[in-house]
């Protein structure tokens, strides 16, 4: 089997600073990297200090999910009580191509199940993504330590405290909210969204440190107003579903969820898009068993490691 190696930023691409991920193989990748490059050319050209503004900033998107269960509000007002200062608000629209680049280091581990609804609901509506900066520095990237608070993807571990537990504990899938990891990923993830011209914006915004709280709100408003609510429970969405396949000749009304959805499937019975994300992503495997991401962030205590490491080699 033929092996890729990742890419050598001497000759692919532009050097990532270990102060931007802890991650020696991330460096290597995003270096070469279109979308980080963009970011970071940008944001130099704007300020000499492009991994400081990393370090402090951190950005949240908040996806489609968020907006029909109408819980753009309830994010801002957890973001001010845990101490972050949104200082720029943008809309965005997650096509099928930005999906897959926002996640292409980690969409390896996506079932074909998991593409299938991802693209049923994130196209739906548009997202909104702030970028934010804790009010107190914290000892390692604002991105790392809002990642923490946020909490984990798979809703049976969330705990109280978390957005994630804050929004809704819907499924594996239906989130709400997704967070970059690491500074280098705050970048990246800002260029996938944005033009230059829109990403110009957010980034003078953050320099001039200013609240666009009340910003985030109006575009939450909008946002709301052009979409219609949604309740994301299993249950009757469960209900909605098996009613609309076992109109169908053939059918059996008892049949488990998951027997119903594929069965939908098979004979091209046009189903309610919400309602086969919310019975989905609960009913089917998201992940492929025994695979690892390509690349993947790193937790709090590595990044404590990590800047320990660093200081140490520049005494």
């Amino acid at each position: 089997m033929t092996t890729h190696p990742a890419p050598d930023e001497t000759t692919h691409g532009i050097a990532v600073s270990p102060l931007l991920t802890c991650r020696p193989d991330k460096q290597r990748w995003y270096g070469a990297d279109t979308y980080y490059q963009e970011s970071y050319g940008q944001l130099a050209a704007l300020t000499g200090d492009v991994a400081g503004f990393a370090h402090r900033h951190a950005a949240v998107l908040l996806k489609p999910d968020a907006v029909v269960a109408r819980k753009l509000e309830a994010a801002v007002q957890w973001l001010t009580e845990q101490g972050f200062r949104i200082v720029g608000a943008a809309v965005t629209r997650l096509t099928r191509t930005m999906i897959r680049s926002l996640w292409y280091f980690q969409w390896n581990l996506a079932t074909p199940y998991r593409r299938r609804l991802a693209a049923l609901f994130l196209e739906d509506a548009d997202a909104l993504v702030l970028l934010v900066r804790p009010t107190d520095a914290p000892a390692v990237p604002a991105s790392v330590d809002l990642t923490r608070l946020k909490g984990p993807t798979d809703p049976d571990a969330r705990r109280p405290g978390q957005l994630r537990h804050r929004l809704g504990r819907y499924s594996y899938l239906l989130n709400l909210v997704h967070t970059p990891d690491e500074p280098a990923d705050v970048l990246r993830e800002l260029a996938v969204h944005f033009d230059d011209a829109a990403r110009e914006r957010l980034f003078r915004s953050a320099l001039a440190g200013e609240d666009r709280t009340a910003d985030a709100l109006r575009l939450a408003d909008e946002l709301c107003t052009a979409t219609e609510p949604r309740d994301l429970d299993f249950a009757p969405a469960a209900e909605r579903l098996r009613d609309a396949v076992t109109r169908h000749p053939g059918i059996d009304p008892a049949a488990d969820p998951r027997v119903l959805l594929e069965k939908a499937w098979e004979l091209g019975i046009v189903l309610d898009p919400w309602d086969t994300v919310i019975v989905g992503s609960k009913v089917l495997p998201m992940r492929e068993p025994g695979r690892t991401p390509v690349l993947d962030g790193a937790d709090v205590d590595a990044w404590r490691l990590h800047l320990d490491a660093l200081r140490v080699a520049s005494a």
